[in-house]
């Protein structure tokens, strides 16, 4: 059987693309196709794999500017020749599910979330834009409306569409008014974290600098307590170094080993966005941390209150203090948050994707 990957960008490291790796694991040899990929910030992830890039990457600034080219996307991912697959995985929160396929071909979208910036979060999208993208901003309204209805109906494409949480299958109903046939959580590397028997000083948050993840809301409260916070991430942080104080540190990108030393250490993880599922939390959890999460999305599946972690009602810095304040650590069992984020681990990803495949031949 002949399998091809599909995904969106291969222009960061993030849950996507830790999700990519394990469905290689399965697949060695099958081929990713991408949109884009950028070399030199991927580094040693994905350097052995046959990628096949689209004609963007060989435009101006087509790695590093691909906003530029939102309007020939939907082109670019139709023009991938998959003619001679048997089984098609797209693994995807924006084009990659927008792929053709052959009658004969299976074709299985995992969907991550239907495309935040096109439904759920176009304001914040916009708002977000910053520096040169700001040129573009009062064109890109009826731009997203045309990609809206590309959008729509690529989500009609495939023939099985697996959400990756309850949150985002609610999400594929309300958008693209389809069913998803099953629900599979995505992979967690369990095995690379562990719990620490000595625990630091300080809470610790781990996220890309964009608006939604609310990094500016963490720093807020964090100068308000004045108690230690490190920040893992890259993106977008000059902003937010300005705000942080004294107590907060930026340690910037960080190896996956050294990752986990951080959260094996902390406190307690902090999780303050709306996320489609959340594979830092887990990580978190399985180096035997509890997690303080706000309490929507995809937290409500994996964050278990009072024993695993806490939540906080509204986004703002009064009720995420309040919550760390009545924080006691001593009240949890790192043992017992281990072996609830080993439920989440990618062995389990597997055996539950390949049992669906096996069952819709």
């Amino acid at each position: 059987m002949r399998v091809a990957l599909i995904h969106d960008f291969l222009t960061q490291y993030g849950g996507a693309e830790k999700v990519l790796e394990v469905f290689h694991e399965i697949w060695p040899e099958a081929p990713v196709f991408t949109l884009l990929y950028d070399k030199d910030t991927m580094g040693q992830h994905f350097k052995d794999y046959d990628i096949k890039v689209s004609p963007i990457q060989n435009l101006p600034f087509g790695v590093k500017k691909y906003r530029w080219y939102l309007p020939l996307m939907q082109a670019a991912i139709e023009r991938f020749n998959l003619n001679n697959f048997d089984l098609v995985i797209s693994n995807t929160s924006a084009y990659s599910k927008g792929v053709i396929t052959k009658p004969h071909t299976r074709f299985i979208c995992y969907c991550l979330t239907p495309t935040r910036y096109l439904w759920s979060d176009t304001y914040e999208y916009l708002e977000g834009l910053t520096g040169a993208e700001r040129l573009v901003k009062k064109f890109l309204p009826p731009m997203l409306t045309d990609l809206r209805k590309w959008d729509f109906i690529a989500a009609q494409r495939p023939d099985f569409m697996i959400a990756i949480s309850k949150f985002v299958a609610q999400r594929i109903q309300k958008y693209y008014r389809r069913q998803p046939e099953t629900i599979i959580y995505p992979p967690v590397d369990t095995d690379k974290f562990h719990i620490s028997n000595e625990i630091g000083d300080y809470f610790l948050m781990v996220s890309r600098f964009r608006p939604y993840k609310k990094v500016d809301l963490v720093i807020q409260t964090f100068n308000k307590l004045k108690i230690p916070l490190k920040l893992i991430g890259i993106g977008e942080d000059k902003a937010m170094r300005k705000i942080a104080g004294p107590n907060i540190e930026f340690l910037g990108f960080v190896s996956e080993k050294e990752k986990a030393h951080y959260l094996s250490h902390c406190k307690a993880f902090i999780h303050p966005q709306e996320e489609d599922f959340g594979i830092t939390v887990v990580e978190a959890m399985a180096s035997g941390r509890p997690v303080i999460a706000y309490k929507a999305g995809g937290a409500l599946e994996t964050v278990i209150e009072g024993e695993t972690g806490e939540f906080f009602d509204e986004q703002n810095w009064e009720n995420l203090a309040e919550t760390i304040i009545k924080f006691k650590p001593e009240n949890y069992n790192p043992e017992k948050i281990r072996a609830h984020a080993l439920k989440f681990n990618k062995e389990r990803f597997k055996k539950e994707f390949l049992e669906f495949i096996n069952s819709h031949a």
